[in-house]
Parts: C-alpha cells; structure tokens; sequence
C-alpha cells in the first residue's frame, strides 16, 4: 500500500506521456525544418551569369555559391546517412520502473513449477555426469574413460566437447522438429505430479509461504557460505590453509612459464580424466579414504565461514572469562536474609507459583535478570499448524531451565508452555527471524537434541541482554557439570 501511494504521488505515468509528447514534438518541428530547406532549395532559381563585377561583388557571390552547395551537401547527407546518425545521437536514459506483483498463493506455485522445469535440463546433466563417476553402468563408464583418455592423449579433448555440444543442439533440434529421442544414461524416473490446488486454505497457504521462504533461505545460505569461505582462504584467516595455496600458485606460474602450452593441456587433461573417472569413484566408495587423502575436500571443510569463526571467538572468550557473581546481585539480598533462603521464596507469574506452572522444583526460580521475563514468541518450527506453530508468551531463565509460559487463555495452555534444560542446549545464536529487513534481527535460536529444527524466540525488545544471560547462565552450567562428570569417572 505504501508502494502505491509513492507510485500515485509520483504520477510517474503522466511524465513518461509527458516526455512522449515533448519526442513527438521534436520529431515533427525537425521533418518541417528539413521541408522547409528541401522546398527553398528547389524553388531558388538559377542565377544568371553576370558579365562584369566588382571584387567585392564577386566574392559575395562566392560565399553565396558555396552555401548552396554546403546545404546542398548537408541535404543529401542527411538522406543517405540520417538514419544513421541519429542513431549515435546521446539521449538521457529512461528510468523504467519495474511493476512488481503482490504477494500470492497460487502465483508462488506457479513459479515454483516453472523453476522446476527450468532447472530439470540442469538437473539431468548433473544426474549422468555423477552417475559416469560413480559407475552406475560399468559398461557405458568404460567406454566413456577410453574414449575421453584418448582424446586427452592426441590433443582433442577441447574438441571433443565442443563436439559434444553441437550433438546436443542437433538432437534438441530434432526433438523440437517431433522427433521422439530419448537417450539417457540413467533411466528416467517418473516423478508424481501433483494436481494444481485451485482453492487454498488459509494454513495452506502460509506453510506454502513458508516453505518457500526455508528453500531460498537454504540456497542463500549455501552460497553465503561459499563466498565466505572463498574470501577466508584468500585474507589468511587460516595461514596453514592459504599458504598452500600460494605455493600451489607459485609452482603453477613457473610450470607456465618453462612447459609448452601443448604439454601443459596434455597433462591436464590425462589428470581430469583420472581424477573425474577414478579417483572420484574411489573416494566416494571409501569415505574414510577421501577424509585422509582427498586434500581439496580436507581444506574446504576446515575453511571457516563468518558465522564460525565468530563462534570461535565467542568460545575463546567465555573460556578466558569466568563466570563471576557480581557485587549487585549479593546486595540485593537482605541482610539478614542468606542467599539460600532468597532462593527459596517462591516465584508467582499471572497464572500461578512459578514451580507449579513449569513443574519444577521450588529452588528453582528466575534469575534477578529476568524475574518479569522476556515477552517473545516462540516459533516451533516442526510444526505445521499455524496455531502451534507460533505461540505469544514470557521466557524465563533459571539457574538450570530455560522456560516459556504461553500466554494463550485457554485451559490447555500449561500443555504448550516449554521447558529446555540448559545442559540440553547444543547450540544458541543470535537470529534473524526476516533476513530482508535491516538490521541485526530480534530473535534467538536455540538447538536441543529433541527437535529437528532449532526454536526460535522471536520479536524480543531486549533480545542482546536475553541472550547475554542464557549465554553466559549456559557457559556456567557447561563449565561446572563437566568437572563433576569427569570427577564421577
């Protein structure tokens, strides 16, 4: 809607028919400008030869004759090569201005089909070329490594795919002609269609959203993460790691420079061939092999992203830092109170005693932190009904248990309040709930062993103070439960 209204207020339309009419104008004042010329020129009579003149006459009369012939020359100039050099005249460019659709349901899976037949081309020529180094018809396989090896050992192997490529544009040809050519490596596997949904629920129509927006997020973050993995290696995040590199560049270089470029190809091309038909296909049948030897792969799995290593630096941190309880929390105790029977009191919520509504024992209670709780939402994303999928409610952090009281009034909402051991937690980030808004996001994800997705604790106002203190509340549960597991062993 505010989209609209800047496009109303802007009248973009009324000065594009604007400009139009100032083109047209222009155009037409040239044509009469260009009649006129061409009507004086043929109305002008032929002068008369005069007998005597003075010089001065003379030489007007030549200015005047070459004139004529100047305009002449420009007239027939510009009808033979008009065309052309309007053609090189500079002109503003236009500012076209993109229409964008609205958001829609069955628009959206109309391009999730089309991207799906778009891609299928690709697909299938990933699908044989894996299927070659994998071996998956031993006797096509072999005949694909002699013929390749022998091209690379007399020189054609740049030949032999170019070959390759008009073969497939003549039988893409055919094909299009009505031609019925169906050639593969690996059978054709028939996929289920799925009949179109012309009406579309409410639910449906947001987990269609919604699943949507978790494949892009995928893509975006497997090339983020490629990106940043190519930029680590080449800003010496991992000195071991791009000191390979730069050698392997330097040995490369002076290879270049003694060894004939017709030897050079040979050798390459015998090596992709052995690499792409056998050592591919070992490596793959024995993956511990590929983790020993297999050095391209070692050094991209030990490249780090950004994510990574800023979790390295947080780990780096928490370990040098411990967790120490600060001055204020001891003076808020009473003074004649001691520190366990403050502990003791009861904590009470809306609802209830705090113990009572998460089931838990009455030691444990918030942390002064948070004694009013963080009012969030809590996205689940294994769910698939919108109800359970987004619940409204308070987290609360104790010294063991990470708790979120749902704040649905119905009778049954103790059963979707959530309860998270801190022991429990394999992972806890900061999220971005919405990566196309600005911004460092208001959300937490936190991993547990018990759901295929993290949770996600989003719309927090004081999200970086949340997170300080799970963070911090974790790094001391970790730290103090493994000097007891190992004393127990």
């Amino acid at each position: 809607e505010e989209l609209r209204k800047l496009r109303e207020e802007t009248n973009v339309d009324s000065l594009r028919q604007e400009l139009e009419r100032e083109r047209s104008k222009r155009l037409d004042l040239e044509q009469k400008m260009n009649e006129v010329l061409r009507t004086r020129l043929e109305d002008s009579p032929p002068q008369p030869p005069r007998k005597q003149q003075s010089p001065s006459n003379n030489g007007t009369a030549e200015k005047r004759q070459k004139e004529v012939w100047s305009s002449r020359l420009q007239k027939w100039l510009y009808e033979r090569f008009g065309d052309y050099i309007e053609d090189f005249r500079f002109q503003p460019e236009e500012n076209t201005v993109e229409t964008e659709e609205p958001l829609s349901a069955k628009r959206l899976t109309e391009n999730m089909r089309r991207l799906k037949r778009g891609a299928r081309p690709v697909t299938n020529f990933l699908r044989n070329l894996s299927a070659l180094s994998n071996w998956h018809s031993v006797y096509t396989s072999a005949i694909a490594f002699i013929i390749y090896m022998n091209a690379a050992w007399h020189g054609w192997a740049i030949p032999m795919f170019l070959f390759l490529a008009i073969l497939r544009l003549s039988l893409n040809y055919l094909i299009s002609r009505g031609w019925r050519i169906q050639w593969s490596i690996v059978p054709e596997v028939s996929e289920p269609m799925e009949p179109p949904k012309e009406d579309l629920t409410v639910s449906e129509k947001f987990q269609l959203v919604l699943d949507v927006a978790q494949k892009a997020q995928n893509i975006f973050g497997k090339m983020a993460d490629v990106l940043e993995k190519i930029k680590n290696l080449f800003m010496w995040v991992q000195p071991d790691i791009t000191r390979k590199l730069y050698i392997c560049l330097w040995v490369a270089f002076i290879i270049s420079c003694v060894l004939p470029y017709k030897l050079m190809g040979f050798m390459m091309g015998v090596y992709a061939g052995i690499k792409f038909f056998i050592i591919d296909f070992m490596f793959k049948s024995c993956p511990k092999l590929r983790d020993k030897y297999d050095t391209p792969y070692i050094v991209w799995n030990s490249l780090p992203t950004d994510p990574q290593l800023k979790e390295r630096t947080n780990a780096t941190v928490s370990r040098r830092v411990q967790p120490v309880v600060s001055r204020s929390s001891l003076a808020a105790v009473p003074s004649g109170m001691s520190r366990e029977d403050d502990t003791g009191r009861s904590h009470s919520t809306k609802k209830g005693p705090f113990h009572e509504i998460f089931n838990l024992s009455e030691s444990e209670r918030p942390l002064a932190v948070c004694e009013n709780g963080w009012r969030c939402c809590l996205i689940n994303r294994d769910r698939k009904m919108p109800t359970d999928y987004i619940r409204n409610g308070v987290l609360y952090v104790t010294e063991n248990y990470l708790c979120f009281e749902s704040s649905s009034s119905k009778s049954s909402s103790s059963k979707k309040n959530k309860v998270i051991k801190l022991v429990d937690i394999t992972d806890i980030q900061k999220y971005k709930v919405l990566s196309v808004l600005p911004g460092s996001g208001m959300g937490i994800s936190i991993a547990t062993p018990s759901t295929q997705k993290p949770l996600v604790f989003g719309a927090m106002i004081h999200r970086d103070e949340a997170f300080e203190t799970i963070y911090t509340q974790y790094i001391k549960i970790m730290t103090t439960s493994k000097p007891l597991a190992s004393a127990e062993l």
